[in-house]
C-alpha cells in the first residue's frame, strides 16, 4: 500500500501537544503505573489494607485508618491479614527486587539470598515487630488473640564443630513453628514442623512435627491456645499427612502409618481424635471391610469434617499402576497407543495424568456411630455434599458414558445424576444424559439444574423423590438471548437460594425472578428492569453466605444496557421497594467487601479516565470517601475519552462499539486510527484500562495518548460465516467513521489476538482498507486446525468449529467449503497489507503451526510479514521483559506505517538466531523510503 506523508496539521498537533502541553505516554512512563491488589477491610471497618503494585519494581502495602483519614506505607510488603479483633495486622516484607537481581548476578546461591520477613503491627500504638526468615503465617479470621508463623529452615550453626551431629532443619525434617499470644506476647516454639493448620472458630492448632530426635517425638500435636499447652495425639516415627480440624476445634483427623519403611505407596491409616480422648485412635486401614477389594485410603484425599462435626470425609483409591523397578531404563518400551474407542483422546488423558494418579473417591466416617461407608467410586466418581456435609443426601455425578462427545460437542459436559444416601450409601438415579451442570440447594432439599437442550430449569425434590420443571411460567427467555454460537445457549444463571431452600432466585437477561421449587406459587419478577433495559444482579456481601436472607435488604449491581452506566440498588423483598443509591457513567465494582462486624463497605468505580481507586462507605453506599490515589501521575500525561459509537450494519441492523479519542480531540483534524475487536466489547465502555505491558492486545490509553483514535466494534455472527460476519461489522463501522471526516483513510491499523487474530487475518484477505495489521495467535487454516489438539487441555479442536467459537456449525466432511472459505491461508495471495504475526511455540490454545503456515505462505508470496515467537511462552506473552518487548515492537510496527516513524532494524533485517537475546534491533534502520 502506498502511504502518504504524515499530514502537516496532524504532525504539528502532535508536536504541540507533546511539548507545549502534556507529554504522551512512553513505554518508560508505563513502568511507574500501579494497580491495586489484595484489598481488605478489617472486621471493625476502621482499617483497610491494599497493595500498590507497579509495572516495574516492588509492591507497597498501604494501611488506611478510616477514623483518622490517614495512610501509612510499607515498602516491599504484601499479604496483609488483620486479626479477628482488628487490633493487629501481619504482613510479609520481601527483599528488594533490585537487590535480588544484583545478588543473582553475583552468583549468590539461593540459600544465601535474602529472605522474607514477617511484620506484626499493633494498629493502635503503631508498635511493629519484625521476624526474619519467614516461611508462612496464619492469622485466624474468626478468633482473636493468636497467630502462628513458621520460619525457613535455619542454616547449621557454624560455631559448632563438625564432630557434633545436630538434626538439620530442611524440607524433609521441617522447621521452627512459633505460636504467639498477640495480647500478652507469650509464645511457644515447636521444632521441626512440617505442617500446621488452625481451627476455624476456636484457638486451636493441629501440628505435625518430625521431632527433635531426643525428648520431643515425631507425631501429631494439638496446641490449645487458652491452656497454652501442646497435647500429643499420636507420636512415633512414621508417615503423616492430611491434617484436619472440625470447625470448633474439638475433633481432629489425619492420616498416619507408624512404620518407617520407604513405601512406594504408603498404606495409610485413618486416625480420629475428639476432645474427650487423651489421644487419637485408628479408624480404618487398607484391610477395612467397607473398602472395595485391594483399595487403599488415599494420601491425596482431603480430610474434611461436616459443619456439625458428625461426619469426617476422606478419600480412598484403587491400587495404583506402578512400573517394574527391576527394569533398566533401556528395557522400558515407550510407545503411545491411541485407540478410537477410548473414552478420552490420548492427549486429554495425558494432560490429566497427574490428576488421575491422585484420583480418589469420597468415603465417610460417622463420628457418633463409628460407621464407615464408601460413597463414591469409579461408577459415580463425583459427589456434591449438601448443607456443608450435614445433609442426609449427596448428589452423585458420572460423565464417563459421554466423554467421547467432548471432542465434538465440547461443553457443558453430559452427566448422569444420582441421589446418594450418606447414611447407608444407597444410590438412586435421578436423570440420565443431562447436558448441563447440576448442584444441591444449600440445605440439601433439592438437586437442581438447567437443561440447555430444552432451555428448562429443573429441580429434583429429594423428600418427594420427584422431578419437576420450575419457572415455566416466566414469559421471557432464561437463556442468553444474544448468543450466536451453533449450540444451545447457556442460562443467565441464578442469584442463589433463600433461607431454608424456600425459593430459588433465577436470572433472565435483565431481571431477578423469585421461583418456588415446589411449583405451588407463581414466579415473581422482583426487579422489573426489562422495559428500561436495566439489568440487576445480586451482590453477595458475606463470603460465607449460603442462603439469601429475605429479612435483610438485598444489594443488586445495576447496569443500563443502553447507557452502559451502572450502580447499586438496595432491594426490600417484602415491600418491593428499590433504592438506587449509586448510578452513573462508571463501571462499579461487583465485588464489594463488607466489614464483618459493622456496616462499612469497600468498593471502587471506574471509567476510561478514572482509575478504580478504593472507596469506603459507612451509610449503605449512599455516600463514600475516596481512600487511595494509585496513579496521581496520570494527570501529567495526555489521556483520552471513551464514548459509545453506533452505525448501521451490512444487513441494516444497528451496530455498536466503543470509540476512544485522544485528549483535546479536534474534529477538524485527521487522525490515524487503530481498530481492535474481540466478540463484543460495547458493554465495557466505562472500563478503565491501566497502562501496562500487554500480553496480547494494544494498550488503549497508550495509543490514545500518542494521538491515535481507537475503534472497538462489536461483531454479530452468522453461523457458518464467521469471517464474513467480522468483515461486515468492521468495515461498515470503519467506513462510517471515515465519513465523519476526522479519520485519515490512509492510516488505518487493525489488531486482534486469538479469535480476533484469526479475523484480522481473514479481513486482510478481503479488503485493502488497512495500512497494516497485527494478527496474534491466528487460526489461518481451519481444515488443519479442525483435526488439531488444544495442547493446554489435550482436547480435540473439533468442538470449537462444530459448536463453539469458530461457529462453522458442522463437521469438515459436512461443510468442507465453509472451512475453506473461512480459512485466510487459501486466500493469502489476495493480501496486500503488511502484517505482524505473534505466535508462541508453547501455545496451548491455538497450534503454533498455524502461525507458521501463515508466515511461510506470505513469505512465499513475497508479502511483507514478520513473525514474533517468544520461546516457551503460551497463548500470550509472559514475563515483564517479554511483554515490554512486545509492546515496543507493536508500537514501532504501527508507528512506522501509521505515523511515518523510522523503520526499526528488526523490521528491516530481522533478528537472526546468532543475535537472539543480544541485539533487539529497536534502533532505526537505514531509511529506504
Amino acid at each position: 500500500m502506498q502511504l502518504k506523508p504524515l499530514p502537516v496539521l496532524l504532525f504539528l498537533s502532535l508536536t504541540i501537544s507533546a511539548f507545549a502541553q502534556k507529554p504522551a505516554l512512553s513505554i518508560e512512563d508505563i513502568d511507574q503505573w500501579n494497580t491495586i491488589e489484595k484489598e481488605a477491610i478489617a472486621p471493625n471497618g476502621n482499617w483497610v489494607s491494599y497493595e500498590l503494585t507497579p509495572n516495574q519494581g516492588d509492591p507497597t502495602l498501604i494501611l488506611y485508618n478510616h477514623s483518622k483519614a490517614k495512610s501509612q506505607s510499607f515498602e516491599r510488603s504484601h499479604k496483609a491479614a488483620f486479626s479477628a479483633d482488628s487490633r493487629f495486622v501481619a504482613f510479609q516484607i520481601s527483599p528488594a527486587e533490585d537487590t535480588l537481581k544484583a545478588q543473582k548476578r553475583a552468583k549468590v546461591k539461593d540459600k544465601d539470598l535474602p529472605k522474607d520477613t514477617l511484620s506484626v503491627l499493633e494498629l493502635a500504638s503503631g508498635r511493629q515487630e519484625k521476624i526474619p526468615r519467614l516461611q508462612r503465617f496464619i492469622m485466624p479470621e474468626k478468633w482473636e488473640g493468636w497467630m502462628a508463623y513458621q520460619l525457613l529452615p535455619a542454616p547449621r550453626d557454624t560455631a559448632l564443630p563438625d564432630s557434633i551431629k545436630v538434626k538439620p532443619e530442611n524440607k524433609k525434617n521441617g522447621s521452627l513453628l512459633v505460636i504467639r499470644n498477640l495480647r500478652t506476647g507469650q509464645q511457644d516454639s515447636i521444632p521441626f514442623v512440617k505442617d500446621f493448620i488452625a481451627a476455624e472458630e476456636s484457638p486451636r492448632f493441629l501440628i505435625y512435627s518430625t521431632g527433635d530426635d531426643s525428648t520431643f517425638q515425631e507425631g501429631i500435636y494439638l496446641y490449645d491456645g487458652p491452656d497454652a499447652k501442646l497435647h500429643p495425639l499420636l507420636t512415633g516415627k512414621g508417615h503423616y499427612t492430611q491434617l484436619s480440624l472440625s470447625r470448633d476445634g474439638r475433633q481432629a483427623g489425619f492420616l498416619a502409618l507408624q512404620d518407617t519403611t520407604d513405601f512406594r505407596v504408603v498404606p495409610y491409616q485413618l486416625w480420629h481424635w475428639k476432645s474427650q480422648q487423651d489421644e487419637a485412635v485408628t479408624i480404618a486401614d487398607s484391610s477395612a471391610a467397607f473398602l472395595p477389594e485391594q483399595w487403599l485410603i488415599s494420601e491425596y484425599g482431603q480430610l474434611k469434617f461436616s459443619e456439625d462435626g458428625s461426619r469426617l470425609f476422606f478419600g480412598t483409591c484403587p491400587p495404583p499402576v506402578l512400573q517394574d523397578t527391576a527394569l533398566l531404563e533401556e528395557e522400558i518400551v515407550n510407545v503411545e497407543v491411541w485407540a478410537s474407542q477410548d473414552a478420552r483422546l490420548y492427549t486429554h488423558e495425558e494432560e490429566l495424568l497427574e490428576e488421575r494418579k491422585k484420583q480418589n473417591y469420597l468415603a465417610v466416617f460417622h463420628t457418633d456411630t463409628r460407621r464407615l461407608l464408601q460413597l463414591a467410586d469409579e461408577q459415580i466418581p463425583e459427589l456434591i455434599l449438601g448443607n456443608e456435609g450435614n445433609a442426609r443426601y449427596a448428589l452423585g455425578k458420572d460423565g464417563s458414558s459421554y466423554l467421547q462427545l467432548l471432542s465434538w460437542e465440547g461443553f457443558p459436559q453430559r452427566h448422569d445424576l444420582y441421589l446418594v444416601d450418606v447414611e447407608n450409601g444407597k444410590r438412586q438415579p435421578i436423570v440420565k444424559n443431562l447436558p448441563g451442570n447440576a448442584d444441591l440447594s444449600p440445605m440439601g432439599d433439592y438437586a437442581y439444574w438447567y437443561n440447555v437442550a430444552d432451555t428448562s430449569w429443573m429441580v429434583y425434590d429429594i423428600a418427594a423423590r420427584q422431578t419437576r420443571e420450575i419457572a415455566r411460567d416466566i414469559p421471557v427467555p432464561l437463556y442468553d438471548e444474544l448468543d450466536d454460537h451453533p449450540m444451545h445457549p447457556y442460562p443467565h444463571g441464578t442469584a442463589g437460594w433463600t433461607t431454608d431452600d424456600d425459593f430459588l432466585l433465577v436470572y433472565d437477561r435483565y431481571d431477578v425472578w423469585l421461583v418456588d421449587p415446589s411449583g405451588s406459587l407463581a414466579s415473581n419478577n422482583l426487579t422489573k428492569g426489562r422495559a428500561s433495559k436495566t439489568q440487576y444482579r445480586y451482590i453477595k456481601l458475606d463470603p460465607e453466605e449460603r442462603s439469601i436472607e429475605e429479612v435483610k435488604p438485598m444489594l443488586f449491581y445495576t447496569f443500563s444496557e443502553t447507557e452502559k452506566s451502572s450502580g447499586y440498588t438496595w432491594f426490600n423483598i417484602h415491600t418491593g421497594v428499590k433504592d438506587l443509591v449509586q448510578f452513573g457513567a462508571y463501571s462499579y465494582d461487583r465485588q464489594i467487601q463488607k466489614a464483618r462486624d459493622v456496616d462499612a463497605y469497600l468498593f471502587s468505580r471506574e471509567n476510561f479516565e478514572i482509575f478504580p481507586d478504593l472507596l469506603i462507605s459507612n451509610d449503605h453506599l449512599s455516600n463514600f470517601k475516596k481512600i487511595s490515589e494509585a496513579n496521581p501521575q496520570q494527570q501529567d500525561f495526555r489521556w483520552g475519552t471513551a464514548e459509545p459509537y453506533r452505525w448501521t450494519g451490512a444487513d441494516g441492523q444497528e451496530m455498536e462499539g466503543i470509540l476512544i479519542k485522544p485528549e483535546d480531540f479536534d474534529p477538524g483534524l485527521q487522525y490515524p486510527m487503530m481498530t481492535y475487536f474481540y466478540e463484543r466489547y460495547a458493554d465495557r465502555l466505562h472500563r478503565h484500562w491501566t497502562p501496562t505491558y500487554p500480553r496480547s492486545i494494544i494498550n488503549f490509553p497508550f495509543y490514545a495518548s500518542r494521538g491515535y483514535v481507537i475503534f472497538i466494534p462489536d461483531v454479530h455472527y452468522r453461523i457458518g460465516y464467521p469471517g464474513e460476519s467480522a468483515l461486515d461489522a468492521i468495515t461498515t463501522g470503519v467506513t462510517s467513521l471515515l465519513d465523519q471526516g476526522f479519520i485519515d483513510k490512509e492510516r488505518l491499523g487493525v489488531q486482534g489476538h486469538s479469535w480476533g487474530g484469526y479475523q484480522v487475518a481473514y479481513l486482510i484477505t478481503q479488503t485493502d482498507l488497512f495500512a497494516c495489521a497485527e494478527s496474534g495467535a491466528p487460526v489461518v487454516n481451519m481444515t488443519s486446525a479442525y483435526g488439531g489438539i488444544r495442547w493446554g487441555s489435550g482436547l480435540s479442536r473439533m468442538f470449537q468449529y462444530e459448536k463453539s467459537q469458530s461457529r462453522i456449525g458442522g463437521t469438515l466432511w459436512e461443510k468442507p467449503l465453509r472451512y475453506i472459505e473461512n480459512s485466510p491461508l487459501f486466500y493469502a495471495d489476495k493480501i496486500n497489507t503488511p502484517v505482524l504475526i505473534l505466535h508462541n511455540d508453547d501455545d496451548g490454545a491455538v497450534p503454533w503451526y498455524q502461525g507458521i503456515e501463515f508466515f511461510v505462505a506470505l513469505r512465499r508470496l513475497g508479502k511483507p510479514a514478520w513473525l514474533l515467537n517468544y520461546n516457551d511462552n503460551p497463548h500470550w506473552v509472559m514475563g515483564k521483559e517479554n511483554r515490554r518487548d512486545f509492546m515496543r515492537r507493536m508500537q514501532q510496527f504501527f508507528d512506522y506505517y501509521l505515523l511515518n516513524a523510522p523503520m526499526p532494524k528488526w523490521m528491516d533485517k530481522g533478528v537472526p538466531p546468532l543475535e537472539r537475546g543480544i541485539h533487539q534491533g529497536f534502533e532505526p534502520a537505514e531509511d529506504r523510503r
